[in-house]
């Protein structure tokens, strides 16, 4: 049967974008399909999402209407030799591997066919449902193809449209974004327990202190939503708050924040060549 959407490469990533489509009622289960070479994700999307899952993606995405890639990036070429060869129409193709261009997947996929590509940065928040996804038109992709994406994604996350020379500083952002977060809270902990709190007060301490602070930002009521006045709001002069960010503007640790993000910028620019 011709499925609405074929997710090619059932990982973690793919898992976040499923639930939300479930979860915001955009698909059935049994509209979709996924393909992954692990048995073990097969499984998973079988029997805990619903969702039909065979081992080879040709397979999964012979008629479906969209395609869904969310395989890694070293493993793209190798698919989309396949799934050019594999499909009976033209379906929209979703890309959501980083640094890889919509130039690359169009010639790749071949067949002198005029493609539709969407690109997206998503990200692993995608799971609870407070994702932050970026989409940019490849060349042949009609504004339809990008409604159809954002509608994809928009269940379990905000979905910003920009333009794709933009996408590695997404990527380099808000999708590698989570790990500096969970950086640092792995290091609240690790300074707790070093100044005698238990492991588990020194998590619940540090794993609470964040979502709170979390929840500030993306929900402000009357207070501004700019990080930096939430900052100087539990900054006191003379005061612990103070002594901590003096020390860590003494180590240059905001501008070791940016470069850090910048490094992971390039890297993605480095991925799509």
């Amino acid at each position: 049967m011709p499925y609405e959407l074929a997710i090619i490469g059932a990982g973690v990533m793919a898992e976040a974008i499923a639930r939300g489509i479930l979860r915001g009622g955009v698909l059935p289960a049994e509209q979709m399909i996924a393909a992954d070479i692990s048995a073990p994700r097969r499984e998973f999307f079988q029997n805990t999402l619903g969702i039909k899952a065979v081992e080879d993606a040709a397979v999964a995405a012979a008629d479906a209407a969209a395609v869904l890639l969310c395989v890694k990036p070293h493993q793209m070429q190798g698919v989309l030799q396949r799934l050019g060869a594999a499909m009976h129409q033209q379906p929209l193709v979703i890309s959501i591997a980083a640094g890889i261009g919509t130039t690359f997947i169009e010639k790749t996929l071949g067949g002198g066919k005029r493609w539709r590509i969407v690109r997206a940065v998503p990200n692993t928040p995608m799971l609870v449902g407070e994702g932050m996804v970026a989409i940019a038109a490849g060349a042949h992709a009609s504004p339809a193809d990008l409604s159809r994406a954002r509608q994809i994604f928009q269940a379990g996350a905000k979905v910003l449209q920009t333009t794709e020379d933009k996408l590695d500083a997404v990527t380099a952002v808000s999708g590698s974004g989570p790990a500096y977060f969970f950086f640092l809270v792995e290091q609240m902990i690790r300074a707790a327990t070093e100044l005698g709190l238990g492991a588990d007060e020194a998590r619940t301490l540090a794993i609470q202190t964040a979502a709170g602070a979390a929840k500030i930002m993306s929900q402000p009521t009357d207070a501004p939503a700019d990080p930096a006045e939430h900052r100087r709001r539990v900054t006191t002069p003379g005061g612990t708050t103070h002594a901590a960010i003096n020390h860590l503007e003494a180590q240059h640790w905001p501008q070791i924040t940016v470069d850090a993000i910048k490094a992971a910028a390039q890297r993605s620019r480095e991925m799509g060549k």
